[in-house]
């Protein structure tokens, strides 16, 4: 770990109380409130489910981090779970990296158009704030249009334009509206996979900023729209956090627990 300022070279941190913690592992979102207004469909996230709730990050890296409960009924760690106590325990993974599933022809026809510069087109290729520019770029590709190379601020700043505003531009909101929909279907994926059943919880720096946007989008079409299981992910609420200190309560938590042995 580097050192950030001379003061910090004359602070003593003691070894026992160092850990490197990573983006999404989800523990953030162990001290969330949801409230109607976050959320990305009406109502609660089920109480007593049994199931972990899922954080899926997009911005800088897609990341699906679990975040569980651990009680004395099932202690995922005996040794450091005493009896009656209840703690978050961290599944961390690299789940951005998967391969990013298309749901119709056109998004295969985006995804050959990614293909063709990228041999791998993961989830983080396409959905996180680095990987905007290439899905409008390949938006553009795919209709045929002449677009320039914009950066991801400037993507969301035009396609969150209404019609006819300066700086409205169709090509960028037609790409956040692809976006919506492949990240719908990831975290969809993400859900299953990890048995989800506590909550999907949607951070990053991209997703808050939409707005109505998302919340009108085919997010949560997709989400649901994975055919015998659709019922099972309909009962899975989805939320939007809008809590811009969500990874600072996440790391106070380890440390908490940490200390807590």
């Amino acid at each position: 770990m580097r050192r950030v300022g001379e003061a910090a070279q004359q602070v003593a941190v003691p070894l026992a109380a160092r850990a490197v913690i990573g983006p999404g592992t989800g523990l953030g979102v162990a001290g969330l409130v949801p409230c109607p207004t976050d959320a990305a469909e009406p109502g609660e996230p089920p109480r007593g489910s049994g199931g972990p709730p899922q954080a899926v990050q997009a911005v800088q890296a897609v990341q699906a981090g679990q975040a569980g409960q651990a009680g004395h009924d099932e202690p995922a760690e005996p040794s450091r779970a005493p009896a009656g106590a209840t703690r978050w325990l961290a599944i961390a993974g690299e789940g951005g990296h998967v391969s990013l599933a298309a749901d119709d022809d056109f998004e295969s026809t985006l995804l050959a158009a990614v293909r063709r510069q990228h041999a791998h087109v993961s989830a983080e290729r396409l959905l996180s704030g680095i990987g905007l520019p290439d899905l409008h770029q390949a938006v553009a590709q795919v209709r045929g249009a002449a677009a320039p190379a914009l950066r991801t601020e400037a993507i969301v700043a035009a396609g969150l334009a209404a019609p006819g505003e300066s700086g409205a531009d169709a090509l960028c909101r037609e790409t956040l509206e692809h976006f919506c929909a492949l990240l719908g279907g990831f975290a969809g994926n993400v859900a299953l996979t990890l048995g989800a059943r506590g909550g999907v919880y949607i951070g990053g720096g991209i997703v808050p900023r939409l707005g109505d946007l998302f919340l009108r989008s085919r997010f949560r079409t997709r989400f649901e729209a994975k055919g015998r299981f659709t019922d099972y992910l309909r009962a899975i609420p989805t939320w939007v956090i809008v809590d811009t200190q969500v990874a600072l309560s996440g790391a106070a938590m380890a440390l908490q627990q940490r200390r807590a042995g």
